[in-house]
């Protein structure tokens, strides 16, 4: 088996579904972009709190924002640590914080939406992966790509309007985030004019591949999110 000190694109993404040509590009406009485009999670947190109809209560849109906010438990725990640690400089250096606030609030907005139906944060160990600033954007441009592909894959299975427009407020986020960290690792930001999602099924092997995840989450006693009516 690999060693995680050795951890590269290619270990997130068996498939090589998110490894495309490298290309060198100038300018850091994408990045000015972003740091003007990151914002708190008021809005979004407003926006999943809403009271919605009581068709959001469906078992499959409970199911979706829990496997939606295991995801950003991990990308918010990544940051966070890469923060915390203090390892990544220079292009990198705001990437952390930037980048884990967003998904923290990600993380609360879900949170606040699913009540006492939300699953429990898991126990990670990235295995030093916070700790390389070469090993840190490999991981980030993978978990950023992984991110906008699964809230793709999901979309169309949402049933609440209003949290169908809230995830997709994520999902351009993430797409953002992507953007920025290929252009950071000199990956081709969009190599093709269309994206296929992701299903649950690849989701979970490509971060179960990772052994970030050391301790999964349970599900509340409680089975019914607050949202509904």
């Amino acid at each position: 088996m690999q060693s995680m000190s050795d951890l590269t694109l290619g270990d997130l993404d068996r498939e090589g579904a998110i490894r495309e040509a490298v290309e060198l590009v100038s300018g850091d406009t994408r990045a000015a972009f972003l740091s003007k485009a990151v914002v708190g999670g008021g809005a979004l947190l407003a926006a999943f709190a809403a009271p919605v109809a009581a068709e959001a209560a469906a078992t499959s849109d409970v199911a979706i924002l829990n496997y939606a906010l295991t995801l950003e438990y991990l990308q918010a725990a990544f940051y966070t640590e890469t923060e915390r640690l203090d390892a990544v400089r220079g292009k990198l250096a705001r990437v952390p914080r930037q980048l884990g606030a967003v998904e923290r609030a990600h993380v609360d907005a879900i949170k606040a939406a699913l009540g006492g139906a939300a699953v429990k944060r898991p126990a990670f160990n990235f295995r030093g992966v916070t700790e390389s600033q070469s090993k840190f954007l490999k991981t980030a441009v993978a978990f950023e790509d992984l991110a906008a592909a699964a809230y793709k894959a999901q979309a169309a299975r949402i049933k609440s309007p209003a949290l169908l427009a809230a995830a997709i407020s994520i999902h351009s986020v993430e797409a953002r985030h992507a953007a920025w960290m290929r252009f950071l690792a000199g990956v081709t930001p969009a190599a093709a004019a269309f994206d296929e999602g992701k299903p649950v099924s690849e989701v979970r092997a490509i971060v179960a591949s990772t052994h970030f995840i050391v301790a999964r989450p349970k599900k509340s006693a409680k089975k019914r999110p607050k949202y509904t009516g």
